[in-house]
């Protein structure tokens, strides 16, 4: 279930076990508005059997940031070394700067261990995302085919020098 989120303050901290619920909710959230409406109906039927979302939040959340307002998640991040592997935005807060404070963090953490550039992926068809990175100062380094949805998509790599 998605919370409501206050109009307040929102602040960035690590993701605590308390958040899967919330997590996954706005995994879901995520794939239903940029991902489902792009994705053949086979991927998008495997996406809701297969349970993935809360699988990687079980897997790999105690490395997520996140993005609250009050007690209700606006957003995660996680990356690993210099490779950001998910940046989410509830759909209700979107456009309000959360992403932008969420690569913040990522970016500063991963200068701060050490390395010299950050790396990501987009596809395509995913504008919005482009936007944002290009004006973050992400440049293309690759493209390639997106083998995770079978849908045809292109799946872009973007660099950016710290």
């Amino acid at each position: 279930m998605l919370q409501t989120l206050q109009t307040g303050t929102v602040t960035i901290r690590q993701a605590a076990p308390s958040d899967t619920e919330a997590l996954v909710a706005l995994l879901h959230d995520s794939f239903r508005t940029s991902w489902e409406p792009v994705v053949t109906p086979d991927a998008a039927k495997a996406y809701w059997e297969s349970d993935r979302a809360a699988r990687y939040v079980v897997e790999m959340g105690s490395e997520f940031r996140v993005a609250v307002s009050g007690d209700a998640v606006a957003g995660m991040v996680h990356w690993r070394d210099d490779f950001v592997h998910a940046l989410h935005v509830l759909s209700a807060w979107r456009r309000r700067g959360i992403a932008t404070r969420l690569m913040d963090e990522a970016e500063a953490r991963i200068g701060e261990a050490g390395y010299p550039a950050v790396r990501l992926e987009t596809d395509t068809f995913n504008q919005a995302s482009q936007a944002l990175y290009r004006s973050r100062g992400y440049r293309e380094a690759d493209r390639y085919p997106d083998t995770e949805w079978a849908s045809g998509l292109t799946t872009l790599l973007l660099r950016k020098p710290l």
